[in-house]
């Protein structure tokens, strides 16, 4: 069985997790601000929980954003330099994607929006079903005005709307209003779902080299794509 660590500083939470024989070890703190401080000894604890050294690990998984702009650095920075000393491969694991798979896990929700709070009147957010194992994107990850978000009109009426973005609700279209049926706004990305999706996407051959572990931000890619 594969060994990955996941870490993941994207919102004002820090967790780390460790998926090992099928099993998965994690620490969540809330720690606005604090990433930095916090991350590598939460790290090293809970590898000292699983009885595992950093050598030991087939793989680093990061949340690779959307979120913030300096907690996803952090991840990202952190994850190339274990990744560089122990020559590991890594797994870039969306945040979105994690939140989709906690919300399926939680609250047993089939069709997820998944939407986080990304400042400037706008909102980080993807649609998703639920595939067997895994979410599956209707659609790329998308930076917008709360009015812009829309569902897909071959789905059913079963949306659980997750993440800060839902305190933005009620400026959804009506339309899209009328067809979530839950929201939790609580519920942000978790290293301990991240884990589970890194070991997926390590089966499928999907890691990458340490110098690949990049953020991805959305908002840098819309403004360029603007110009």
């Amino acid at each position: 069985m594969s060994r990955i660590l996941a870490v993941e500083t994207a919102s004002e939470a820090c967790s780390v997790a460790l998926w090992h024989d099928g099993q998965v070890e994690a620490l969540h703190r809330d720690c606005p601000r604090q990433h930095a401080q916090q991350l590598l000894p939460m790290v090293h604890e809970v590898l000292n929980l699983a009885g595992v050294r950093l050598s030991q690990l087939d793989a680093i998984a990061f949340g690779r954003g959307p979120g913030s702009f300096t907690g996803l650095r952090i991840a990202a920075a952190a994850t190339q330099g274990l990744a560089l000393a122990h020559d590991l491969p890594v797994l870039p694991i969306s945040t979105l994607r994690a939140m989709a798979y906690t919300a399926h896990q939680q609250l047993y929700a089939r069709h997820v929006i998944t939407a986080l709070d990304a400042r400037m009147d706008e909102l980080y957010w993807c649609c998703w079903r639920w595939e067997q194992d895994h979410p599956e994107a209707l659609h790329e990850e998308r930076l917008s005005a709360p009015e812009a978000l829309l569902l897909d009109k071959g789905e059913d009426d079963d949306w659980v709307l997750v993440g800060s973005g839902a305190d933005y609700d009620q400026r959804f279209p009506p339309v899209v209003q009328s067809r979530i049926q839950q929201q939790v706004v609580t519920l942000g990305p978790q290293a301990d779902a991240m884990a589970v999706l890194a070991a997926q996407d390590l089966a499928a051959g999907l890691a990458v080299d340490a110098a690949e572990a990049m953020p991805v931000y959305l908002r840098d890619q819309v403004t360029h794509q603007r110009r």
